[in-house]
C-alpha cells in the first residue's frame, strides 16, 4: 500500500509538523486510531509475559510493570526519534528460552538467565554500530523481501488461528494440527471478533480492527461471567472488569539483568552459542519485521531500502539490550505493528500514543489487561492478509529464477510451521545461496548474504555441536 502524495497545507498544528503526518499522506485522527489499535493489539503482552517468566521465579507483578515500562520506552523510541508506526515490547519466545530452557533446563537462575540476554542484547548494539544490520538490510535481494513479509504475513495469520482457537496442536507425528474445539466458550469470543471485524472491514467502515477488537472483549467478559469466570481463570484479569482500576507498581525486576554468571555455570563455550543463538533470533525477527511492515506501509523502495533503516534498527538494538537489564526479556519490533498500518498509521505519532497508552498500563495494568487472547485474532488474520499481498505481485518485479523461487517458498512456509521468523528466513537464504552457487550464479549472492547464510548454517547446526562438545 503506497503513501499518498498530498498537498501541505500552510498553517498546521505542532504534532503535524514535528511527525509530519500531511506529508505521510495521513491525518491526526487516523494516527491516534492506528496508535490505539496497536496498544490494543499488544496489550496481551503485559499478562502473557507475566505468566511466562513467573514460572521461573521472576515476580509477576514487577514483570508487568517492567513490561508496560519497558514497552512505552521502546515505542516511544521508534516515535520520536525514527518517525515511523513501529511498535515494541517483551518478545514471545526468547521469554519462553528464558523461563524454560535458561531456568528450568539449564538451571540458571532468572537473574542469570537476563543476563544471557543483556549479553546478546548488546552483542546486536555492536553488530548495529559495525553496520551489519543495515549491510545485511540493503543485500537481501527485493523479492527475497517480499517473501519475508508474506510469510510473516502467514505467521501472523497462523498465530490468530491458534490464539483464537481455531486450530491446535494435535501432539500426533502424523496428524499435527486439527481444528480447534468449537464446543467452547473462548470460541465463541473469536467468531465473533472475526464476524465483527470481517463485516466491518467490507463495507470499509474506519477502524475496522480497532473496533473488531473492542466488540470481541465485551463479547469475552459476557462469556467469561456466563461460566463464573471458568473460561480465563488461568489468565489473572482477563475478560473481568477489575475490582481495583489502578495498581501501584513494582519495579524490582529492574537492574537484575546485570547477572553474568552464565559463563561460571555453562562453561565459555555453552554460553557463547546459547548468546549467539538467542542474537541471531533477534537480528533477523527485526529485520523480517520491518521488512514486512514497511512494504505494507509504503516506505519499502523498490530499491529494498528503507528511509532511516537505522534509527529503527537502533531503537530495536537497544530494547534487546535493556529488555534485559530490566528483566523482561529482550525487547522487538512487534509484528503487530501492522495493525496500525492496516488502520492507515503512517507516522511516529501512532506509536507515541502506543507509548503513552504503556506508560498508563504501568498504574492502570488492571484495565490493560482485560483484553482476551481471542479478541486479537481476527485482527491479526486480517493483518496476515494485508502483509501476504504484496506476494501477489511478485512477478512484475522480473523473472524469478529457480533458487530466489524456492527460497521464497521456504520462506513463506517454515515461518507459520515453525513459529519462528528466524527460522523461515535461514530457510530461505541457505536455499538460495546454495541453489545460486550450484547453478553456478554464485558471485549473483552479496557477500553479507554469504556471511548471514554461514550465521545460519551455525544455528541450525546448534544442536549437533553442542551434543560433539558435551
Amino acid at each position: 500500500m503506497a503513501a499518498q502524495t498530498t498537498a501541505v497545507p500552510a498553517q498546521r498544528n505542532a504534532l503535524d509538523r514535528y511527525f509530519k503526518v500531511t506529508e505521510a499522506g495521513s491525518n491526526i485522527g487516523t494516527e491516534v486510531r492506528g496508535g490505539l489499535t496497536n496498544f490494543l493489539v499488544m496489550s496481551y503482552i503485559l499478562v502473557v509475559n507475566a505468566v511466562i517468566l513467573s514460572s521461573a521465579g521472576v515476580p509477576f507483578g514487577a514483570v508487568v510493570a517492567a513490561t508496560a515500562l519497558m514497552a512505552a520506552l521502546f515505542t516511544g523510541g521508534m516515535a520520536l526519534w525514527a518517525n515511523y508506526p513501529y511498535t515494541g515490547a517483551a518478545g514471545l519466545g526468547i521469554n519462553a528460552v528464558v523461563a524454560f530452557g535458561l531456568v528450568k533446563g539449564a538451571g540458571l537462575s532468572w537473574q542469570a538467565a537476563m543476563g544471557v540476554v543483556t549479553l546478546e542484547g548488546a552483542a546486536v548494539c555492536v553488530a548495529m554500530a559495525l553496520g551489519l544490520r543495515r549491510a545485511l538490510m540493503d543485500a537481501v535481494p527485493y523479492q527475497i523481501k517480499l517473501g519475508i513479509g508474506a510469510g510473516i504475513g502467514a505467521f501472523i495469520f497462523a498465530i490468530g488461528a491458534f490464539n483464537g482457537g481455531f486450530a491446535i496442536g494435535t501432539g500426533n507425528p502424523s496428524d499435527p494440527v486439527a481444528l480447534g474445539n468449537f464446543n467452547t466458550g473462548t470460541i465463541i469470543v473469536t467468531i465473533a471478533g472475526l464476524i465483527i471485524t470481517a463485516a466491518l472491514y467490507a463495507r470499509g467502515v474506519k477502524g475496522t480492527l480497532l473496533l473488531g477488537i473492542v466488540g470481541a472483549t465485551l463479547v469475552g467478559v459476557l462469556v467469561n461471567a456466563a461460566t463464573g469466570g471458568a473460561e480465563y481463570k488461568a489468565l489473572p484479569g482477563v475478560a473481568v472488569m477489575p475490582a481495583n482500576l489502578l495498581d501501584t507498581p513494582d519495579f524490582s525486576t529492574i537492574g537484575q539483568g546485570l547477572n553474568f554468571s552464565v559463563f561460571a555455570k555453562l562453561g565459555v563455550i555453552t554460553a557463547v552459542l546459547t548468546i549467539f543463538s538467542l542474537m541471531l533470533s533477534d537480528f533477523f525477527d527485526t529485520v523480517g519485521t520491518v521488512t514486512s511492515v514497511a512494504a505494507e506501509g509504503g516506505w519499502l523502495g523498490k530499491d529494498g531500502k528503507i528511509p532511516r533503516a537505522n534509527r529503527v534498527f537502533w531503537v530495536d538494538s537497544l530494547g534487546a539490550l535493556f529488555g534485559g537489564i530490566f528483566g523482561t526479556s529482550s525487547n522487538t519490533t512487534y509484528i503487530e505493528s501492522g495493525a496500525g498500518v492496516a488502520e492507515g498509521a503512517r507516522t511516529g505519532l501512532a506509536s507515541l500514543v502506543t507509548a503513552i497508552l504503556f506508560l498508563l498500563a504501568i498504574f492502570l495494568a488492571p484495565i490493560a489487561g482485560i483484553v482476551p487472547p481471542q479478541a486479537t485474532s481476527a485482527a491479526l488474520m486480517l493483518v496476515g492478509w494485508f502483509m501476504f499481498k504484496p506476494l501477489l505481485d511478485l512477478n512484475k518485479t522480473g523473472d524469478i529464477d529457480f533458487a530466489t523461487g524456492f527460497a521464497i517458498l521456504l520462506t513463506v512456509f517454515v515461518m507459520p510451521l515453525t513459529y519462528s521468523i528466524t527460522n523461515g528466513i535461514g530457510a530461505g537464504f541457505l536455499a538460495y545461496t546454495f541453489l545460486k552457487l550450484v547453478s553456478g550464479k554464485g558471485k549473483e549472492v552479496s557477500l553479507p548474504m554469504w556471511f548471514a547464510s554461514l550465521a545460519f548454517l551455525i544455528y541450525f547446526a546448534d544442536p549437533f555441536i553442542r551434543k560433539f562438545l558435551a
